[in-house]
């Protein structure tokens, strides 16, 4: 599969929902995604755009203390947070959510030693500064050129 880098930039909470209810709209199939940033940088914002994108009704918020949430929507959404789960090697069931039918978000995924087995989409967010942000993608090229046909 080729693989293929998207810079954008987000001067803007809203610009940053925007770009994620684009990419939520144009998914027609599970995808894993992971969402890499700092404290602040927008990875729970830019999940509730997807959220918008893939028709999910109910409030987004992020999963830090219970981990995992799931979402109705045309696909099933599921955010984790993996955050507090440096360390922890034992199995807890996440790859049975990575299928074709659900689209998995996960927040700090480099606290989970299987997810590039998966072929993710790598989405990292850099403050800018207090509004702006840069927002890096990368992944399978069709799914990018279906992006960018987008925007």
């Amino acid at each position: 599969m080729n693989k293929q880098t998207l810079l954008l930039e987000s001067n803007s909470h809203q610009e940053t929902l925007q770009l994620a209810f684009q990419l939520g709209s144009i998914l027609n199939k599970g995808v894993l995604i992971t969402l890499e940033g700092n404290l602040a940088a927008g990875k729970t914002t830019f999940t509730q755009g997807l959220a918008q994108g893939l028709g999910v009704k109910e409030v987004v918020n992020s999963p830090t203390f219970v981990i995992m949430k799931e979402y109705e929507g045309r696909l099933p959404l599921v955010h984790i947070d993996a955050y507090r789960l440096e360390g922890i090697s034992q199995d807890l069931g996440f790859e049975d959510y990575l299928d074709e039918s659900s689209v998995v978000v996960i927040e700090w995924a480099n606290y989970l030693e299987f997810i590039d087995e998966y072929d993710p989409l790598h989405i990292k967010i850099s403050v800018i500064d207090e509004e702006s942000r840069m927002i890096s993608l990368y992944g399978d090229q069709e799914l990018i050129e279906r992006l960018k046909s987008t925007l």
